[in-house]
């Protein structure tokens, strides 16, 4: 991923370094549960060393990776390199250091998502409150609170973070089981103690390789989550439109620019951002959805797509979610715009309540509704408050007070809110 996109704790699990010390803690943890080394030629081991420079240029002439890797090791060990990667094939090493880096990338997504409800939740309690316009099909319905807008923005955010919690635990498995999966150089108790000094779980049928399936569900959570993320910057981008302006992203004045050629400009770039490149999780989910049929007991047909979707997807997340957490926590919301949109349709947002109200005083639901349908839409088109019009006709019972009540619809705003409790 490029270094736009890239935090900086999350970037350096995904180098060169990073991925070949990974391998490295493979190896000697491989050569500690060994009966061969001797405590002398373990202490070789342990402080065998290698340099990215050193293992490319030893690939480009083995033309395998992992071969140059173990090429490098041993040469620094010694004699004692003999019994590096003795018995295992470069699957056991590959996968289980895959497993330890996702491990370690997980501990990064699943902090940032944690954090992402933390602040929706806090801003949905801050404004449990705050009146403020539901729309459906992008047009007004009925009044809300912002707080519950965001209380169903953190509970998303919550089950996101949950199913990635999931995701992340099941892919955190390891294999030493040999060229096909059948331990023929090695055994599944020596499996199960190298993989426990590594912090792993064993695959219980790896044939040479962990099965895909588990890094296809990891995409497939991740492209989730990249969607709640999404979903939550629209609503934002929405809200900061001119003829909205309800709520709207952090700015810094003074300091930021919105436009190079319009300086009044400050447009929600980076709810965009977000927007945009969740487009690239759902597109490397496929990916890794097609990784999961491979030939046999393995081809390598998922590895160069897998070198370049997981760690672009779980840079990205990361990313994403500070992003959002940015937003969240500096969203600028403005109250008194709020109220004055509750009267963009001069009352007939309270159409629902009157059609109740004419029901429950006896009349049909069919002439009741065609009665304030007519109403609410002669309010719209004369600019008329669609009370006065009701008032005017004199021959309905209605008790209008009540009928326009704007806080009959936060009524269960701070129970609904509540709810958030059991999730942060």
């Amino acid at each position: 991923m490029i270094d736009r996109y890239t935090r900086p704790e999350m970037g350096e699990l995904w180098t060169d370094q990073a991925r070949m010390e990974a391998w490295r803690r493979v190896e000697v943890a491989a050569c500690e549960e060994m009966e061969g080394p001797a405590a002398e030629e373990l202490a070789a081991i342990r402080a065998a060393t290698f340099t990215v420079e050193a293992v490319q240029e030893r690939e480009a002439i083995t033309d395998h990776d992992v071969a140059a890797f173990v090429d490098v090791l041993a040469e620094s060990a010694g004699p004692a390199g003999r019994w590096i990667h003795y018995g295992l094939t470069s699957s056991d090493v590959l996968d289980t250091a895959l497993g330890v880096q996702l491990g370690l990338a997980g501990e990064i997504v699943l902090a940032g998502a944690d954090e992402l409800v933390t602040v929706l939740a806090e801003q949905a309690r801050a404004h449990v409150d705050t009146i403020c316009v539901g729309r459906t099909h992008g047009i007004h319905a009925e009044p809300t609170t912002f707080g519950i807008k965001l209380a169903g923005f953190a509970m998303e955010a919550a089950r996101n973070r949950d199913r990635l919690r999931a995701a992340f635990a099941q892919v955190a498995v390891g294999a030493l089981s040999g060229a096909v999966g059948t331990y023929a150089a090695t055994s599944p108790d020596y499996e199960r103690r190298v993989l426990a000094r590594l912090g792993l779980e064993a695959e219980p049928v790896s044939t040479q390789v962990i099965p895909r399936d588990r890094h296809a569900q990891l995409l497939q959570t991740v492209a989730l989550a990249g969607a709640g993320l999404e979903r939550l910057a629209t609503e934002i981008r929405h809200l900061q439109r001119t003829e909205v302006l309800e709520a709207r992203e952090p700015f810094r004045t003074g300091q930021q620019k919105g436009s190079s050629a319009m300086p009044h400009k400050r447009n929600p770039i980076t709810t965009e951002r977000i927007t945009g490149l969740s487009r690239v999780l759902r597109g490397n989910a496929q990916a890794a959805t097609e990784n999961v049929a491979l030939w046999h007991e393995r081809d390598i047909s998922h590895s160069g797509a897998e070198r370049v979707i997981l760690p672009d997807s779980l840079i990205l997340l990361d990313y994403m979610q500070h992003l959002a957490i940015r937003v969240v926590r500096g969203l600028v919301i403005d109250e008194e715009r709020m109220r004055e949109n509750l009267g963009l349709t001069y009352g007939a947002l309270f159409s629902q309540r009157v059609l109740l109200a004419l029901v429950a005083s006896g009349m049909s639901r069919d002439d009741a509704y065609r009665i304030v349908q007519e109403e609410a839409q002669k309010a719209w088109d004369t600019r008329t408050d669609l009370r006065e019009l009701l008032a005017a006709r004199g021959d309905l019972d209605l008790d209008l007070e009540t009928i326009f009540d704007l806080g009959h619809y936060g009524r269960h705003a701070a129970e609904i809110v509540t709810r958030l409790d059991a999730v942060v």
